[in-house]
């Protein structure tokens, strides 16, 4: 029987993830399960060009490739029900986990969770936005560093059984501008480890290479120019920075 071409084959919706700011869609290849957001159904932005947020999510995908973590799922572009638009494959998470939570203020875990902030909640409980600190989670923001992610949610963030942690949502990255917004800000300040500034390494190579052609077809000059530098900055500081500029440095909601 001839292997499932994930391009050409047969792609059918099931559903609609209506909490989703775009149109997305649940979805099969033959017995594949998938994401869908066709390029028709994506909202404009006042930041970002209109129409580039599937192609964002394929060059996200493309450097998480090469930086070598498994950050983002397989993620391609494609024809579909509703028109070319980006396609992914569905991960199964494991609800019992939280990588990211809202907890009591007065309740932060002492080991194993990073404090990123606190505030109020609806019903004036001070609460407290906590990750917790594993490896995992640190590659995922050295990941975000690299592809200026603008909108990592708590929920952007699927925790597989085997302590994997994958991440999705990537159509607001590689702006040419600085736009960092993240709930996993944990890390401020501290060195990145040699295998964190190896995958650093790996980007800036492949840009002058397969990865460089490839986003090619996927950013302008500008953008790739920036992701550049953005690693040279990386390795030159060596350490997880602070936020900077007047946006602010969490997504709103943070879930």
């Amino acid at each position: 029987m001839p292997a499932l071409d994930l391009v050409t084959a047969e792609l059918t919706l099931s559903g609609r993830i209506t909490t989703a700011s775009n149109a997305t869609f649940l979805g099969s290849i033959g017995d594949v399960p998938v994401v869908y957001k066709p390029i028709a159904g994506e909202s404009p932005l006042w930041d970002f060009p209109d129409g580039t947020l599937a192609h964002r999510e394929v060059a996200a995908y493309l450097v998480s490739q090469v930086i070598g973590w498994d950050v983002v799922p397989h993620t391609w572009l494609r024809d579909g029900p509703l028109g070319e638009g980006m396609v992914q494959l569905w991960q199964e998470q494991e609800p019992a986990q939280s990588p990211v939570d809202l907890i009591a203020a007065d309740h932060v875990p002492g080991t194993g969770w990073k404090y990123v902030l606190e505030g109020q909640d609806e019903n004036g409980r001070m609460v407290a936005l906590v990750h917790e600190d594993s490896p995992a989670l640190r590659r995922m923001a050295v990941f975000d560093l690299v592809v200026n992610n603008a909108d990592r949610k708590g929920n952007h963030i699927l925790a597989m059984k085997d302590g994997h942690r994958h991440g999705v949502d990537h159509g607001l990255t590689f702006h040419s501008e600085h736009k960092l917004r993240t709930v996993l800000w944990g890390w401020l300040g501290e060195p990145l480890t040699a295998e964190e500034l190896d995958g650093v390494d790996r980007v800036s190579e492949g840009l002058t290479s397969e990865l460089g052609r490839n986003l090619a077809d996927l950013l302008t000059a500008e953008e790739i120019a920036s992701l550049a530098s953005r690693c040279g900055r990386l390795r030159l500081t060596g350490r997880f920075p602070a936020p900077s500029g007047g946006m602010p440095a969490v997504p709103w909601p943070l879930f």
